[in-house]
């Protein structure tokens, strides 16, 4: 695995290098419950993983489908969990415990006021902002969210997301450990001009 220098650098090599252990040793397993966990809020670099998935199916050590499926259940199960937390927990609780989850007030006061603005639509959209898709989904919870309304954007979110990732690493192959990062910098610059595309409209039709 390729580091950049200094500690960082090593960091950040030794972490990838054990995420490919990960998939590689378990497979779709091994794909399922890291991005379950990264959903929920643990430091995995969710993106990263998928296009490495992607790489795998086109190597012919993974198969589309199940790679596919397994990437769908893993995120749809995070974000479950983490609208059940917010719904049965509160926000309170959250501010009060979030340090496990690496959740701070300033960070669940923006996702908040996130969600005040655009409601449902940012559980689809906060998948591509990393930081976000799992503070949205709590406090969709927090916020009493019908659980059908929930599960319609969620999941789709989820489908959406886990798909573009993987098909980028099944067409950067070999380079997937290089695009990665830049990859991730695209999908944060593009998820904020979505969701400044949101917030336009949703202010727009209030003004109506």
């Amino acid at each position: 695995m390729r580091g950049a220098p200094g500690d960082n650098g090593v960091v950040e090599s030794a972490a990838l290098g054990y995420l490919a252990h990960w998939v590689t040793t378990y497979g779709y397993v091994g794909i399922f419950s890291l991005l379950m966990l990264g959903i929920v809020g643990l430091p995995i670099p969710d993106e990263t993983l998928l296009i490495f998935s992607g790489y795998l199916v086109l190597t012919g050590r993974l198969h589309l489908v199940p790679t596919a499926a397994s990437a769908l259940a893993g995120s749809a199960c995070g974000i479950t969990v983490s609208y059940i937390a917010g719904r049965t927990i509160g926000i309170a609780a959250l501010l009060r415990f979030g340090r496990f989850l690496h959740l701070t007030e300033q960070r669940l006061k923006r996702s908040h006021e996130w969600f005040e603005r655009l409601g449902k639509w940012t559980l689809l959209i906060g998948y591509f902002v990393p930081g976000v898709r799992h503070l949205t989904a709590l406090m969709a919870g927090a916020s009493r969210l019908e659980y059908p309304r929930f599960a319609l954007f969620a999941y789709l979110g989820a489908f959406v997301w886990s798909s573009t990732f993987l098909t980028i690493g099944y067409y950067v192959g070999a380079e997937w450990e290089r695009s990665s990062e830049q990859v991730r910098f695209y999908a944060l610059v593009g998820g904020g001009f979505l969701t400044l595309a949101f917030v336009i409209v949703a202010v727009l039709r209030r003004k109506d």
